[in-house]
């Protein structure tokens, strides 16, 4: 089933969407993902942008059409916006998106669109500044919302993504449907997911994105096609509301059908699913700059793609916190 100009795994899933870290470092202690804070671990080689420029090339060559830029938080690399520039200057490209927690949504957005940015997904696990606070360690909520509607003056498409918690799960669904009502913008709600180091975190926390469903359709709400280049949530409108729903439910059946996207490390390693393997190395190839010697590696590392995650049954893989999904 393999296409010499196209990424389509034995499964017969096509990848046009590339999730592409360039730092590991998050200055944020949330709660689900890095409550002690970012611990280094590893060596902060993190990609340069001739190697990006490499791997961007590569993926527009096979069919690639969307880059998201995810950390970490991608905003502590100086040189952001001339990543996404690169990214979107490569011919092929069509879409460049942001991943961010949003700390520097109000000084750099502008530049950011400049740069040729596209799409831009801000984390706001609740609309309560104290409770924003408590989950974030930081008290940085009405800064965030200022830089979200900078981004909207900008014609940036904007989605917010809030991870799923049980203490505060009523009122994050209350609080976020009465913003949409007047809001033009996407919330993605989020389950949580176990990792590596939070099954107890995850086994008092989880609440499954099922029954919400279940409510929005039963309240109007109706679901939206997804576009070929998509992320994985299952989004929602509704006529009296401005703003969607999404969400995304890893723990759901079939969840794996619909992978679309691949992701690389800011350390240059192929994950072809966070949760199922170790990163495959394919950095020395982006150091070459050898565009079609990186593309041959590409098709026949794809062809280690499994099934799926395999979450159901626990496994986590590679995946040791959150701050590793890049957004």
């Amino acid at each position: 089933m393999q296409d010499d100009n196209k990424l389509i795994d034995r499964y017969g899933r096509r990848f046009r969407y590339l999730r592409l870290s360039i730092t590991d470092v998050c200055n944020f202690r949330c709660n689900y993902c890095l409550p002690d804070g970012y611990q280094c671990d590893s060596d902060r080689d993190f990609l340069a942008t001739n190697e990006i420029h490499t791997l961007a090339q590569a993926f527009a060559g096979l069919g690639t059409r969307k880059i998201r830029v995810t950390g970490g938080e991608p905003s502590l690399r100086k040189d952001l916006a001339d990543i996404i520039a690169l990214c979107a200057n490569t011919a092929g490209i069509d879409e460049v998106a942001l991943t961010t927690n949003g700390f520097q949504l109000q000084s750099k957005v502008q530049s950011w669109q400049q740069a040729g940015l596209t799409s831009l997904n801000v984390s706001i696990d609740s609309l309560d500044p104290r409770q924003f606070a408590a989950i974030t360690g930081h008290d940085k909520l009405r800064d965030i919302l200022a830089g979200l509607e900078q981004a909207a003056a900008l014609d940036l498409k904007v989605k917010v993504n809030a991870v799923l918690l049980k203490p505060y799960s009523e009122g994050q669904l209350h609080g976020f449907l009465h913003w949409l009502k007047s809001t033009p913008l996407t919330l993605r709600f989020i389950e949580l997911m176990q990792t590596g180091d939070n099954q107890r975190f995850f086994n008092d926390n989880h609440v499954s994105g099922q029954p919400i469903k279940q409510q929005l359709l039963e309240q109007g709400w109706q679901p939206v096609v997804r576009a070929s280049t998509a992320g994985p949530a299952e989004e929602f409108w509704h006529p009296d509301y401005a703003g969607r729903i999404g969400l995304i439910m890893p723990y759901s059946k079939d969840f794996c059908a619909s992978c679309n996207r691949l992701r690389v490390s800011a350390l240059g390693k192929l994950h072809l699913c966070l949760f199922a393997e170790q990163g495959l190395d394919i950095r020395p190839l982006m150091q070459a700059g050898d565009v079609a010697a990186l593309q041959q590696r590409l098709r026949d590392l794809l062809g280690q793609k499994d099934a799926s995650h395999w979450l159901d049954k626990g496994y986590t893989g590679a995946t040791r916190h959150l701050a590793m999904l890049g957004g």
